[in-house]
C-alpha cells in the first residue's frame, strides 16, 4: 500500500511487464527477491523461436510431402512378377539380389504392343563385396520360351508374349540364377532421365555419326538425354554390332547411376520422379527401394561390366545370336559367384533346354557339337 492508500500493480518476479519500456523498471518495495535462474520474457527471442519452430515444421512437412510424392509416383510403376525367392527377406537380410533391367523400343508404356526389350542387362547387388555388376544377354540370343507357340525365338520376344513373367522366367532358367527383380523403361524414359540428372559426361570408345550427333573416339562429351539415346542405339557402324551397342549402354546407364548418387538437391529428386510416370514399370515396392537405398549404397559405387557371347547364325533366314555350352556355363558361374551361390560344374537340364543351340543345318549355317562355326570379334575388357 502507499501513502495513499492505493494498490500499485506489480508485475511477475517483481517486474512490471506493462509500463513504459523507455522507462527503467522500479523495484519492488516488498516481497521475495528475484529468482536470478527464472527465465525472462523477450518478446523478439521468442519470436525468432518460433520462426525456427514454423521453419522447421515446414522442412518436415515438406519431407513428409516428397515423401508421399515419391510413394505415389513408384506406386503407379508397380507391377508384380513371379519370384523364385521371397525378395524383400532377402533384402531386409542384407543378401545378394539381382534385378533384369530391360529397355523396350517403345515411346509409351501401357500401349496394346509392348515392344521387344531392345537391351537386356541383368544386374547383381553384393553388399558383402560392396560390387554391382551389369551382364548384357544378346538381344537377338536364341532360347525356348515356355507357353510360346514356336519351337524357339530371339530373347527380346520373350517380354512382347508373356510380359515381365516370361522375360525373367526365361533369364532365371538360362543363367541358373534368381530373378528377384525387373524393371522395364522405354526409350522416353531413358532420355528424361539422363535430362532430370542434368545430362552425363560419357567418353566414346569410338568414332560415329548417327542420326545428327557426331561423337569422336577418346573425348568426353557432356550428352543431355536426346544425344545419350542416339548414342546407345547405333550399332551398325560398330566393329562389334550389338556386343558395342551393350558396352555403350552399360557406359549411359552407369553414368546416370553414379550422377543420381550425388545429388543433393531433393528437387532435382523430384524431376528423376516425374521422369518415370508412364515410362517405368517394375516390381520394386516403394519400401523394398527405400531398404536397398538405405543398405546397398556402397555396393553401387563399384561396377563390374560383362555380357554374353553368342555366335552368329542364320536359321530359316533370321539372324540370331547362339550361345555355346562353355561360354553360358562361364557366365552364368560368374554371376552365381556375384551373388555368393557355388559354381556348377556343368549346365543343367533345364539350361540346355532353354540355350537352343542344337544342331541345325541351314542356310550354310551349321552346329557340331553345341559350338558355331562363325565366331564374334572378342569382347574387349571393360
Amino acid at each position: 500500500m502507499t501513502n495513499n492508500g492505493k494498490q500499485q500493480p506489480t508485475g511477475r518476479a517483481g517486474r512490471n511487464h506493462f509500463m513504459n519500456q523507455s522507462e527503467p523498471p522500479k523495484p519492488p518495495k516488498s516481497g521475495p527477491k528475484p529468482d536470478p535462474n527464472a527465465v525472462e520474457w523477450h518478446p523478439r527471442a521468442w519470436k525468432w523461436m518460433a520462426g525456427l519452430l514454423g521453419a522447421a515444421l515446414l522442412l518436415l512437412g515438406f519431407a513428409f510431402l516428397q515423401y508421399q510424392r515419391v510413394s505415389s509416383t513408384l506406386d503407379s510403376t508397380y507391377s508384380s512378377a513371379k519370384n523364385s525367392r521371397d525378395v524383400s527377406k532377402i533384402i531386409k537380410q542384407r543378401k545378394p539380389f539381382t534385378v533384369l533391367l530391360m529397355g523396350t523400343d517403345t515411346g509409351e508404356l501401357g500401349r496394346k504392343d509392348k515392344g521387344r526389350t531392345d537391351s537386356m542387362i541383368l544386374a547383381t547387388v553384393n553388399p558383402n563385396t560392396k560390387k554391382t555388376t551389369f551382364t548384357s544377354i544378346p538381344r537377338d540370343t536364341k532360347v525356348v520360351v515356355p507357353g510360346d507357340s514356336q519351337p524357339y525365338e530371339k530373347i527380346n520376344a520373350a517380354y512382347t508374349i508373356g510380359g515381365a513373367d516370361s522375360a525373367t522366367e526365361v533369364v532365371h532358367k538360362l543363367f541358373n540364377v534368381p530373378v528377384d527383380f525387373y524393371a522395364v523403361v522405354n526409350m522416353k524414359g531413358i532420355k528424361q532421365m539422363v535430362n532430370a540428372v542434368g545430362g552425363v559426361d560419357i567418353t566414346p570408345n569410338l568414332t560415329f555419326d548417327y542420326e545428327g550427333i557426331s561423337v569422336k573416339k577418346g573425348k568426353t562429351e557432356h550428352m543431355n538425354g536426346q544425344t545419350a539415346l542416339q548414342y546407345t542405339r547405333m550399332r551398325y557402324q560398330d566393329p562389334l554390332g550389338d556386343y558395342g551397342r551393350q558396352i555403350r549402354q552399360r557406359q549411359v546407364l552407369n553414368a546416370v547411376l553414379q550422377k543420381g548418387l550425388s545429388i543433393g538437391n531433393v528437387s532435382r529428386y523430384g524431376e528423376i520422379l516425374n521422369s518415370l510416370k508412364g515410362n517405368l514399370q517394375t516390381d520394386l515396392t516403394f519400401n523394398d527401394m527405400i531398404t536397398i537405398a538405405g543398405s546397398y549404397r556402397d555396393a553401387a559405387k563399384n561396377l563390374k561390366q560383362t555380357a554374353l557371347q553368342c555366335d552368329d547364325a542364320m536359321v530359316d533366314g533370321i539372324s540370331y545370336q547362339v550361345a555355346p555350352d562353355r561360354e553360358l556355363l562361364k557366365v552364368s558361374n560368374q554371376i552365381r559367384e556375384s551373388l555368393d551361390l557355388p559354381p556348377e560344374d556343368e549346365l543343367t537340364p533345364t539350361q540346355q533346354k532353354i540355350n537352343s543351340n542344337e544342331e541345325v543345318g541351314q542356310d550354310g549355317s551349321f552346329f557340331t557339337n553345341h559350338e558355331s562355326v562363325n565366331h564374334n570379334q572378342e569382347l574387349p575388357k571393360n
